[in-house]
């Protein structure tokens, strides 16, 4: 679920942070530049793990600001495909379910990846809510409990030249799960 990932960046250090030692300047500079983004095929950034080499300090004609090279390694969230992981119920509609981990809103649960027979009904709270018929036993997906779900797929998708009014925002990773196997879905089922 979460990795360390060696980077390395040329990065263009303002003038107004020069004052501070260098490494705690180009942390800094790192941390605006990296954390809460997600890097395709990487995954997204938490934190900035540590610092392992500053090449450089050029200034070229015509800027103020100094220019580094800089190797470093950065916590990122990226799942792995089959990986178990729980979460929070945030939308339902007809479509199927949309889960949060708290720092990650982009996990969807699609109707047809429900446990089977699964029905939706209208409900106050959300759109719909998603029922579970099992025998004669109604399990109900309401937003209580927390949600273990398996992951499918991580995708990320590219970035639209436009987007249409009202649409939802551009989701840069999108992970698809799903709760149709023994154990997943709410945990109170279980």
């Amino acid at each position: 679920m979460f990795y360390l990932s060696k980077i390395e960046h040329t990065l263009r250090m303002p003038p107004h942070l020069l004052s501070l030692p260098l490494d705690e300047a180009i942390k800094i500079e790192l941390e605006n530049i990296f954390l809460d983004k997600v890097i395709a095929n990487l995954g997204l950034c938490i934190s900035i793990y540590d610092i392992n080499e500053i090449e450089g300090g050029f200034i070229y004609p015509g800027e103020g600001a100094s220019t580094h090279t800089v190797k470093f390694r950065l916590i990122v969230f990226r799942p792995f495909v089959g990986e178990i992981i729980a979460a929070r119920l945030k939308e339902s509609d007809a479509n199927g379910l949309r889960l949060s981990l708290g720092f990650f809103d982009d996990v969807y649960i699609p109707a047809h990846l429900l446990p089977s027979p699964s029905r939706s009904e209208p409900d106050k709270r959300y759109d719909v809510r998603w029922i579970w018929e099992f025998g004669d036993t109604k399990y109900i997906i309401d937003g209580l409990d927390e949600i273990k779900f398996r992951v499918l797929s991580v995708k990320y998708p590219p970035i639209p030249i436009e987007q249409a009014e009202g649409s939802k925002p551009f989701a840069p990773m999108v992970i698809t799960g799903s709760i149709d196997y023994d154990g997943l879905g709410p945990v109170s089922w279980w």
